[in-house]
């Protein structure tokens, strides 16, 4: 039967082809979406921090006005199709490398469950959904996105020679703030490059984690990472980006006159970043990996007081 996995879809066996859809979802990272998640939380910030900037928001208080359907529709898929078409070029750049790495080793390149030619016309597929869903928005907002896609793209190649690729990734993760404030808002504030600060030193703070996990690893290959560069000031230089992030959420947050819940919703990710401070105090790998996982929370709390605020 063609709904069997034992039975044939037009013709072709049905079990070879989940077998291939499920390779593409993991080069895509969809079986992983808290990377989706820690793209999300800082657009939702900056989608509702921009439309707490539009015309008579400043005389409904607390009740600000929400960011449109449409934004949200097109972002929201727009952070998924990016951030899935990131992965896919990474994947691509490191297929030779991943197979070398003992948490990379099982992805589809790496284990050649799909060739190159696959992963570069899957990657321009999600490229031209991509353009689709941001020409739905004005012609500036298009223009920003061309530097969003050109960050996303030339990020894996950064950490061959570039010893912050980190920063990088951070600015590629961020592109979408200052896109958000200017599909709303028709201009980058003040308010929307701090909260791009904010992203991209967050970025930072949870990608130098994550790094800490590859350490050994990307020392014997020649990979850079901010957690080589740091060396065994990583946790203290971690430290001081957590408290960067919260200083610069701050000042955006009185610029738009965010309200109490804000800032104790902060005081709740300051909780949160000393707790991952905590745990990777002897830097052990699963250790890392858990804080790493848990800025998604850090994430999800400062959404709850820009919504609330």
């Amino acid at each position: 039967m063609a709904g069997s996995v034992s039975g044939t879809f037009h013709g072709m066996p049905a079990a070879p082809l989940l077998r291939r859809a499920w390779s593409y979802a993991q080069l895509m990272r969809l079986n992983r979406p808290i990377g989706i998640a820690l793209l999300l939380w800082p657009t939702l910030w900056a989608l509702w921090m921009a439309a707490r900037m539009l015309p008579g928001a400043e005389r409904a208080g607390a009740f600000a006005p929400l960011p449109s359907l449409k934004l949200l529709a097109v972002f929201i898929a727009g952070t998924v199709v990016m951030r899935s078409a990131g992965c896919v070029i990474n994947d691509f750049a490191d297929r030779n490398i991943d197979p070398h790495v003992k948490r990379t080793r099982g992805r589809p390149l790496a284990a050649r469950r799909v060739s190159p030619q696959e992963a570069l016309a899957l990657f321009g597929a999600l490229v031209l959904i991509a353009l689709w869903l941001v020409t739905r928005l004005d012609s500036l907002t298009v223009l920003y996105s061309f530097v969003g896609a050109a960050l996303t793209i030339s990020y894996p190649f950064m950490k061959r020679f570039f010893a912050l690729p980190q920063f990088y990734l951070g600015a590629a993760f961020g592109w979408a703030v200052p896109m958000a404030f200017v599909a709303t808002v028709g201009a980058v504030p003040r308010t929307g490059w701090l909260v791009f600060i904010a992203t991209l030193l967050w970025s930072g703070v949870y990608d130098t984690l994550y790094a800490m996990v590859d350490r050994d690893d990307d020392l014997k290959l020649g990979v850079q990472s901010t957690a080589i560069a740091f060396g065994d000031m990583d946790t203290l230089l971690v430290g001081v980006m957590q408290a960067m992030v919260l200083g610069a959420l701050v000042l955006a947050g009185r610029l738009v006159g965010m309200h109490w819940p804000f800032y104790v919703a902060l005081v709740a990710a300051a909780l949160l970043f000393a707790w991952q401070q905590w745990i990777v105090r002897d830097r052990d790998r699963e250790a890392c990996f858990r804080a790493f996982v848990n800025n998604h929370w850090v994430g999800l709390v400062i959404m709850a007081g820009v919504a609330l605020g």
